[in-house]
């Protein structure tokens, strides 16, 4: 069946009861090996390795919701992102966002650069700039909007366009918005990849990844690459992915309105230099968001002007947890320079804009007025 609106294909695709019991919910099948009717004949899984029912079943549900025909879970957003890596040939070139998740920069300069594959970072809030970029080996656009930390967005539409001209393929990297902010593939993408890790899970307690593929093709020699290599999760992550997607609509929601409550009282705050949330009005892209998103996300990063005072903001956090990862049911808060962009030498985290003050806020689903208090008062810990 085909069920239009988003939150009943999170909780329907690949959740049917079970055939055989009338469970309501998929059974966890745990086997690494399935019994064969004949050398060769088999009922679809031979080895968990290149087919599980459990992971099947999540597969179909993100495909389902971000409207891809094909979806492969990985064991966590990096293999994801190297498996996709894996399509290129020596000589091959990326083009990249600038603003990008420190382990995506060091997997492309510390990893496959010593494959021959290069790298260019551009800023892809200017598609002329991304144009102008292009070089005659490039295969690939690799970008993420909004990105990971300063909430800069790119025009998934335009950028693929651009893409295809030049021969090369668009990746999105759509773990800030997630499905249900954003569907890249139905505006030209080609792949979509996502740490599950974060909103799609949401509860802290799995590590996984998973691309969307528009082309079936590239999702079989995906397929392969997977098989070949065994970056696969296990069947339990998996069965929590299908668990907490349930959920995804209505705790983006509530992720959204608890950022847009907090980006607004920082906004007003004497002591916040700068607050970076595509929800406000003032953020320089809020039109993109507006036509490109349907939700804001809780991701925002704020500017406090210098390393000592965006630890003491941090120090006075109650119930912001100092954690990496996002995405959680739980309200998150992170240094940037010395934590998910750590690996990044400092003049490369300068020339992006990720500054010693630069302050990451994961919102999560807690009452806003218990968040509002927490942050004001960390706020104010400035001031004195």
């Amino acid at each position: 069946m085909n069920y239009r609106g988003f939150a009943t294909r999170a909780i329907h695709v690949g959740q049917e009861p079970d055939p055989t019991t009338g469970a309501v919910i998929p059974p966890l099948y745990l086997s690494s090996t399935y019994a064969q009717e004949a050398p060769g004949k088999h009922r679809g899984f031979e080895y968990s390795r290149t087919n599980n029912p459990t992971r099947q079943a999540w597969e179909r549900n993100i495909a389902a919701l971000e409207e891809g025909t094909d979806a492969i879970a990985f064991a966590s957003g990096m293999a994801a992102i190297d498996a996709l890596v894996r399509l290129l040939r020596p000589g091959d070139h990326i083009l990249a966002s600038a603003d990008l998740y420190g382990g995506t920069v060091r997997l492309f300069e510390r990893v496959w650069s010593t494959f021959q594959i290069s790298v260019t970072y551009v800023d892809t809030r200017q598609p002329e700039a991304v144009d102008a970029a292009f070089q005659p080996q490039t295969r690939m656009l690799y970008i993420e909007t909004p990105t990971n930390p300063l909430l800069q967005l790119a025009d998934i539409a335009t950028m693929a366009e651009l893409a295809h001209r030049h021969g090369a393929w668009l990746v999105v990297d759509n773990t800030f918005a997630t499905p249900y902010a954003q569907q890249p593939l139905t505006l030209g993408a080609d792949f979509v990849v996502h740490s599950t890790t974060k909103y799609l899970a949401g509860h802290s307690d799995v590590v996984g990844g998973a691309v969307v593929i528009r082309d079936p093709d590239l999702g079989a020699r995906l397929r392969f690459l997977q098989n070949a290599a065994g970056a696969v999760p296990s069947p339990f992550e998996c069965w929590l992915c299908l668990r907490s997607v349930k959920t995804l609509a209505l705790r983006m929601q509530q992720h959204e309105r608890n950022a847009l409550a907090i980006a607004e009282l920082c906004a007003a705050h004497p002591a916040v230099r700068a607050v970076h949330y595509p929800g406000l009005p003032t953020h320089p892209q809020h039109g993109l968001a507006r036509r490109q998103m349907r939700n804001f996300t809780g991701m925002l990063s704020l500017e406090l002007g210098t390393a000592e005072r965006a630890h003491r903001f941090l120090r006075h956090l109650r119930l912001f947890t100092l954690a990496e990862s996002l995405g959680g049911v739980e309200s998150l808060a992170s240094h940037p320079a010395t934590m998910t962009h750590a690996s990044l030498d400092p003049e490369w985290r300068r020339r992006v804009g990720i500054t010693d003050g630069l302050v990451r806020l994961s919102c999560g689903i807690e009452d806003t007025e218990d968040l509002l208090t927490d942050v004001a008062s960390a706020l104010e810990a400035l001031e004195r």
